[in-house]
């Protein structure tokens, strides 16, 4: 069985991570997630993707929002705003009971690496969920109004301010773990989860060590495009995706992994696409990427892995 390394981030990333948990590949499955979300609200350190990956892969998500505990409540923002501290952030009761657990760890000295395996182990959780450094990295965004972390930008603001540049703080020095570097060493074929290229995958690849690795890897890697018709199911992708510069649609995400990735899957309406991806040095793979149900998410990350082990059998040996 291949060994199958996969970079998540975001509800795109933890659907993905979900289709490939519950597939015939789980057993030789490593997710690593972005930490680049990461900040301290009320004193507690707050993990959204490592979290949103966790509550997924837990069955404890909630369907609707695809993140935070499912069934939660809200009584502890709720004395907090009557005492009035700001609560923008949303953080259930239950979250919150994660958010004190890693706290608490971290304060004592236990890396993040170790937190977030004594989670996943509590909750269940069979399979390696690497966070991408024990280092703090941290999203920043410059919009109009100056630099902001990305918890305003995405929350407070909801992704309405306009953005003319991004920094990953903490990456130029932080270290891959470990943990991260074996799984890269080892895997057969490597893939990135249909998530915000700039937000989640990004403040990955900015870290030197993984970066490398990926460089020195020689996995088949595939991404999955987070666009169908040009658009993001979630969030902002193409959005900041021009702002930053890149080209609307699948060029944008095909210019993005450009010299890392060797196979871009995209939605079967976004075939036209097929000739200006491969003109990028990549592979085109097209077929149904919108992920509803449980077994869309299945059936797509197996198609994903289906693709990435045909490209394998068509690239000659070196």
């Amino acid at each position: 069985m291949k060994n199958i390394v996969l970079f998540a981030g975001g509800v795109g990333g933890a659907k993905a991570a979900k289709g490939l948990y519950q597939s015939d590949y789980k057993d030789n499955l490593t997710i690593i997630g972005n930490v680049g979300d990461d900040d301290e609200f009320h004193n507690l350190w707050v993990s959204p993707d490592l979290d949103t990956l966790t509550y997924t892969l837990a069955n404890e998500v909630n369907p609707v929002t695809g993140w935070g505990h499912k069934n939660d409540s809200c009584r502890i923002l709720s004395r907090l705003a009557q005492f009035g501290s700001s609560t923008w952030m949303h953080l259930g009761d239950m979250d919150i009971a994660t958010h004190i657990f890693r706290s608490a760890k971290r304060a004592e000295g236990t890396s993040m690496t170790a937190i977030t395996r004594q989670i996943t182990t509590r909750l269940g959780i069979t399979v390696p969920l690497l966070p991408a450094t024990d280092d703090t990295v941290q999203t920043r965004l410059k919009t109009e109004n100056g630099w902001v972390d990305f918890q305003t930008y995405f929350v407070h603001q909801r992704c309405e301010a306009d953005v003319t540049d991004i920094a990953y703080k903490g990456a130029e020095f932080a270290s891959a773990t470990p943990e991260v570097l074996a799984a890269i060493e080892a895997a057969d074929i490597i893939v990135f989860a249909p998530s915000n290229p700039l937000l989640s995958i990004a403040p990955m690849l900015a870290i030197p060590q993984i970066r490398d690795a990926l460089a020195a890897s020689e996995s088949t890697k595939i991404a999955v495009s987070p666009l169908i018709g040009g658009k993001a199911i979630k969030g902002p992708a193409e959005k900041l995706l021009q702002q930053m510069s890149y080209t609307p649609g699948n060029k944008g995400i095909a210019e993005f992994y450009q010299g890392l990735c060797d196979v871009l899957v995209i939605d079967n309406q976004d075939d036209g696409d097929i000739d200006t991806i491969e003109s990028f040095g990549l592979h085109a793979h097209c077929t149904s990427t919108l992920m509803k149900s449980d077994q869309d998410k299945v059936t797509l990350m197996e198609e994903v892995i289906s693709a990435a082990t045909a490209y394998q059998l068509e690239v000659p040996c070196a």
